[in-house]
């Protein structure tokens, strides 16, 4: 193989050999349970090529092959210099390594162009340059190197994928050549660089919007780009003009009310007026925000659905503050349910390997959409489910699908999740997601430290909250200057040493905010402590922190509303 040095990546390109082609049947990959088309073999003599790629070359068909992605090419020029970035996975930086088909030396990302055509030998094989490669995971686990992905796109290092516009055959030796260049201005790296690393450049993602011959998957991508930064434009613009946007609340009815347990009931809630400018389908991990015809603002896990029409699944809390109770008790079907907010804390962990989700009870509703959803794409995933007895398993037959994932304890059996052993055989780059009560989400947070596995590789996700406490007194200090808020209601402003508000041992600071300067102006989500949304900076004091959502150092300066509480006094800003 040539060094790098030998190649002038930014050379034009006009004409290349293909100096290897590559195909592979599907296979498991080695440590886990899924497979993939990646470990392409060198294939000799000449073979067939259709619309959707090579003879007998196969692919996970979720995330690769079809038209638009026919035939991988890769420039084997960058593997020195992974190797040199990489000395401990050396060794697996060689031809093949990216799952190519097609081995080629001087063309590159930035040197050919989306759109491109070109010829490949004399049997008439013409193809056409469709999209920039995306890597997922596989590459991780391929080079056993972690988040190394992105490192790909970062440096421009991908790959590319071919459409093929005539069939034909192709074999190693074959001359590559270039016939029409109709977009000379998108290299395959200038796109990269508006996909992934300035993605907020409103002209180049309009721009790239309609470039007709590039492939679905990046020319919507920047659709959905271009409509998102009009939307944040949009309410850039309304701020200015003193129009704050205020949380959106919808009209819900409640068309359907079943018992899953005899604890857990589930509630599919249907838009009185469907709003079709939304997104169809919330991200994954979400949960909607209620407010309760009794004055309640409580937020469930979304289990299944759209933003016009989802599921809820609610356990009857044995302490409930009014929010399950009114929902179990009161509630029927028909009735009328306002809807806010539908927001997610969940970072997809694309990176990962494995996928471990750790529930307790009610906490599988927190899951089971990401689990479901995970299998659908072939992502591999382990549940380790925690039911009092085996009656407590809600969506039990969706549960049940999952088949072989499912780890079942039963409680009345005497049975227990271990937490330290499943910590303990988290198999290489797992990430996981714990949702449960209590003392399953301490023993977790406790395993999590003593691996050193941090916020990137474990989600903690609470189902409820533990908001009482010891009264304490806050006071309210002005975002811009010195002491002193405002309200809207006359209520709290001063010029003095601020106004003092007082938090009582069974209510929230989140709460007490919203009484005195209105809901509009404490934004929230969930109010359990997962997503941050109710961080508000703490001036002075100290606090016991509670909740998930904060890294160490950030406690230093800010505290999360809706679960966390002031030790005597403290001193906020609004």
């Amino acid at each position: 193989m040539a060094p790098a040095s030998d190649v002038d990546l930014f050379a034009p390109f006009e004409r290349d050999i293909i100096l290897e082609v590559r195909t592979s049947r599907m296979e498991t990959m080695p440590g886990l349970k899924i497979e993939t088309g990646i470990n392409k073999k060198i294939r000799p003599g000449r073979i067939p090529v259709s619309f959707l790629g090579l003879d007998a070359d196969e692919h996970d068909l979720v995330f690769h092959g079809g038209r638009d992605k026919a035939i991988h090419g890769y420039c084997c020029s960058h593997y020195p210099t992974w190797q040199k970035e990489f000395p401990e996975a050396a060794a697996r930086f060689k031809r093949g390594g990216f799952g190519e088909n097609f081995v080629t030396r001087h063309m590159n990302e930035r040197n050919i162009c989306i759109g491109d055509i070109v010829s490949v030998g004399n049997d008439g094989l013409l193809l056409q340059v469709s999209l920039p490669r995306q890597p997922c995971f596989k590459l991780n686990h391929r080079f056993q190197l972690k988040n190394f992905a992105p490192n790909t796109y970062r440096t421009s290092r991908t790959g590319w994928y071919y459409r093929v516009l005539r069939e034909g055959t192709v074999q190693a030796g074959d001359e590559i050549r270039l016939v029409e260049r109709r977009w000379p201005k998108w290299t395959i790296e200038r796109i990269q660089e508006y996909l992934h690393r300035n993605t907020d450049d409103a002209a180049a993602n309009e721009e790239l919007a309609s470039v007709g011959d590039m492939g679905d998957e990046s020319r919507k991508a920047f659709e959905r780009r271009v409509e998102k930064l009009r939307a944040r434009q949009k309410r850039a613009v309304n701020d200015a003009n003193g129009e704050k946007e205020t949380e959106k609340w919808r009209d819900f009815k409640i068309i359907e009310k079943k018992m899953q347990t005899p604890r857990i009931a589930s509630f599919v809630l249907e838009a009185v007026r469907p709003d079709h400018e939304v997104e169809d389908k919330p991200p994954l991990g979400s949960h909607a925000r209620l407010k309760l015809p009794n004055g309640l603002l409580r937020s469930y896990s979304i289990v299944s659905g759209t933003r016009n029409r989802f599921e809820l699944g609610i356990a009857l809390a044995t302490q409930s503050r009014g929010g399950s109770r009114y929902l179990h008790d009161v509630t029927k079907e028909g009735d009328v349910i306002r809807v806010g907010r539908v927001t997610t804390d969940v970072k997809t962990a694309g990176a990962a390997s494995n996928h471990v989700f750790i529930a307790g009870g009610i906490g599988i509703t927190a899951f089971l959409g990401m689990l479901e959803e995970y299998r659908a794409i072939h992502w591999q995933t382990t549940l380790h489910l925690a039911v009092r007895e085996a009656a407590d398993v809600p969506f039990r037959e969706r549960v049940e699908a999952l088949g072989e994932a499912v780890h079942l304890y039963d409680g009345s059996r005497g049975q227990r999740a271990d937490i330290k052993r499943i910590f303990k055989e988290l198999s290489w780059n797992s990430h996981v997601y714990v949702c449960g009560p209590g003392r399953m989400m301490e023993d977790a947070m406790r395993e999590a430290k003593s691996r050193d596995l941090g916020p990137e590789e474990v989600h903690f996700e609470a189902f409820a909250a533990q908001t009482g406490g010891d009264s304490f007194e806050v006071e309210l200090f002005s975002r811009s200057s010195g002491k002193g808020g405002t309200s809207g209601k006359g209520e709290v402003t001063t010029n003095g040493g601020g106004k003092v508000l007082k938090v009582g041992p069974e209510e929230t600071l989140l709460e007490v905010l919203r009484r005195h300067i209105g809901d509009a102006e404490v934004p929230s989500s969930c109010e359990v402590g997962n997503c941050g949304t109710c961080r508000v900076v703490l001036r002075s004091g100290r606090v016991e922190h509670r909740g998930s959502a904060l890294a160490e150092e950030e406690k230093k300066g800010v505290l999360l509303s809706c679960v966390s509480r002031g030790i005597g006094r403290i001193g906020i800003e609004i």
